[in-house]
């Protein structure tokens, strides 16, 4: 029998438990010793994985840079093993208001952009290195109203990304930015009014939270714990109430190419700069 396999998780809602337990008698049922340790933040979690103190990181895209970053300096190796159909190939909007005098990203020049927290990739990162790269930049071309809720959760909690866009609809900001799933969630619950928003611009598709470990350090459980994983069914009526609650219906192999923009992003505003050589210097 292969070792235990601890995974760490972040606990960014309630449901985070419930998901965890779940899966946790699943790949015990199965054959696969198994735990997890829930983390208030990623900064911990990624922190643990290289301590050793778990095995898998189950990463939003933040965290798989930063771990994909002190790897490399460590002369070590991150692989992302596995993602939600759900991560893969997303997008972020920039919206405004349906009668503002706003057709093109320059028109948002002197104007106030709202986004979430600071580290949130989809709302705050992401769309805000877009608009960089499209000539107008942060801070500097306009304000930027951040909605830093739950900072070192990565925005899974969506906080940021709802204050942002009802700071839009009540006139405190002239653009907000979230992803494009939790925009048509907000439409569907009735947050605004049908037809009083639209898109300004759409960032290209990118990839989102991915299982991430450390190449070379238990590679049977690892193994043990992929082929598992894939093997999920949405047909299994024990695992389908998990997946709904994770917002899946299949787990893929991972894959690095969608964090482009996101590296992109963090290099532009050196948003990493300083966790990364603390952890280089810790575990050097």
């Amino acid at each position: 029998m292969n070792k235990k396999l601890t995974l760490g998780a972040v606990a960014y809602c309630p449901e985070v438990v419930t998901i965890w337990d779940g899966f946790k008698a699943w790949f015990q049922s199965h054959g696969l010793p198994f735990d997890t340790i829930l983390y208030t933040n990623y900064e911990s979690q990624v922190e643990a994985l290289f301590a050793g103190h778990i095995d898998v990181a189950w990463n939003s895209p933040l965290a798989w840079i930063q771990s994909e970053r002190i790897a490399r300096n460590l002369g070590l190796e991150a692989l992302a093993i596995a993602m939600r159909d759900t991560d893969q190939d997303l997008s972020s909007l920039i919206v405004v208001r349906s009668d503002a005098e706003l057709d093109r990203i320059e028109d948002l020049r002197e104007k106030v952009v709202g986004v979430g927290a600071h580290d949130s990739p989809q709302a705050n990162l992401i769309p805000l290195n877009h608009l960089a790269a499209q000539g107008i930049t942060p801070h500097v071309d306009f304000k930027v109203l951040p909605f830093d809720t739950l900072l070192g959760k990565h925005g899974d909690h969506i906080g940021g990304e709802r204050e942002a866009f009802v700071a839009l609809i009540e006139g405190r900001c002239d653009a907000a930015c979230l992803i494009e799933g939790n925009y048509q969630a907000f439409e569907r619950e009735g947050l605004v009014k049908a037809g009083s928003t639209r898109v300004l611009s759409t960032t290209a598709h990118y990839d989102h939270c991915c299982f991430t470990v450390i190449a070379g350090r238990c590679d049977a459980s690892i193994n043990q714990f992929v082929e598992l994983l894939l093997s999920m069914s949405y047909n299994d009526e024990e695992i389908r109430p998990l997946f709904d609650l994770e917002n899946l219906t299949v787990w893929l192999p991972g894959r690095t190419k969608g964090f482009a923009q996101l590296n992109e992003a963090v290099d532009r505003f050196g948003y990493l700069d300083d966790f990364v050589v603390r952890m280089n210097k810790q575990f050097a």
